[in-house]
């Protein structure tokens, strides 16, 4: 088969590659679209993977063409989305269901074989069968809306409340879409851009607040008739809005840091003092994986996509290219503000 392999440091090349077959309870997916996610630029342009040559690629989708023996719940022909993490299934946090926090995990796409190829073969749990209206550029996106699903659930979600999501990515749209699925009193979007405030409104957001004009804090407060919000949702990863969400909670709020920063953090004494006299609680949100494995957070998703309730825009995707082309789609990335949105290799039938 055909993959595009990182043979060294900002080197990808489409090469002839051995392909894999589906052992005892695994599945062969073939390949339709393969994202890029932002954890895969620094693999390639810092010499960031864990060995060469390696095939990158772990948010897919495709097509069951072999099982393997032992296989019964998913068939050949099933349209499906794979889930990359591979946790031992033996220590205690997967005994308890974490398998996000396992320390003894494999990863598809990062630790073995990924899915930046003409096939991924992958074991059968691990495989999401989603509904043939569902397209396979949508498939690829389940990652990102199970990890804001797994944040939402991390703040014991209910609904009735005023909701915060921060930052207005791809996490950030599907946290929002999240909160109003299951029943927010109102949903606000916070970013500094206007086109991806837009497109909050246009998948359901019910207010959004532009966080780089003067004064927008007396907006968001507005809107609440000054209480603040009973959940705050930091999906961006930065500095700025991961100190707004302090401001931003009510007495007795839940916020929830999905986004992971990049940069030195510190609070002012009055900032964090926030957090003791609003007695708010402050959780992390890791992955996306809940018991049985891979978890409702993928279970979900599948479901609500179906339905089309959970809703996918074309403005999630940047540029879609052919595989072969994964060389020159990696090195847009060196532009810093030219990606703005999801990068999809595709394999053409």
């Amino acid at each position: 088969m055909k993959a595009a392999v990182v043979c060294a440091n900002e080197d990808v090349r489409y090469l002839d590659h051995e392909e894999p077959n589906a052992g005892p309870g695994m599945v062969k997916v073939k390949v339709k679209a393969s994202g890029i996610c932002g954890s895969d630029i620094p693999r390639v342009l810092h010499n960031g993977v864990h060995f060469y040559p390696i095939v990158l690629g772990h948010e897919f989708s495709g097509d069951v063409v072999e099982t393997g023996e032992g296989v019964t719940r998913v068939k050949v022909g099933d349209r499906v989305s794979g889930a990359p993490l591979l946790p031992c299934m033996k220590c205690d946090d997967c005994q308890n269901g974490n398998f996000s926090l396992c320390k003894k995990y494999s990863f598809i796409g990062s630790r073995q074989q990924g899915s930046n190829a003409d096939y991924v073969v992958i074991p059968e749990q691990n495989a999401v069968v989603f509904d043939k209206s569902v397209s396979y550029e949508q498939g690829a996106m389940f990652e990102p809306s199970t990890v804001a699903l797994h944040g939402v659930l991390q703040n014991d979600y209910k609904g009735g409340g005023y909701v915060a999501v921060l930052g207005g990515g791809t996490i950030g749209m599907f946290t929002m879409q999240w909160a109003k699925i299951f029943g927010a009193r109102k949903v606000v979007v916070f970013d500094i851009s206007k086109e991806r405030l837009k497109l909050a409104e246009k998948l359901g957001a019910d207010e959004v607040v532009n966080s780089s004009e003067e004064n927008f804090m007396e907006k968001a407060m507005e809107i609440t008739g000054q209480r603040g919000y009973d959940y705050v949702f930091e999906t961006a990863g930065q500095v700025p809005t991961m100190q707004m969400a302090f401001e931003l909670a009510a007495n007795k709020a839940d916020v929830c840091f999905i986004g992971t920063p990049h940069a030195e953090l510190s609070f002012t004494p009055s900032m964090w003092e926030n957090m003791n006299r609003k007695e708010f609680r402050l959780t992390g949100s890791w992955m996306s994986y809940s018991a049985p494995f891979p978890g409702k957070e993928w279970e979900l998703t599948a479901h609500y996509f179906a339905t089309g309730q959970l809703k996918f825009d074309p403005g999630f995707i940047y540029k879609k290219m052919p595989m072969e082309q994964a060389q020159k789609a990696f090195q847009m990335f060196k532009t810093p503000g030219l990606v703005k949105g999801k990068v999809l290799l595709v394999n053409e039938d």
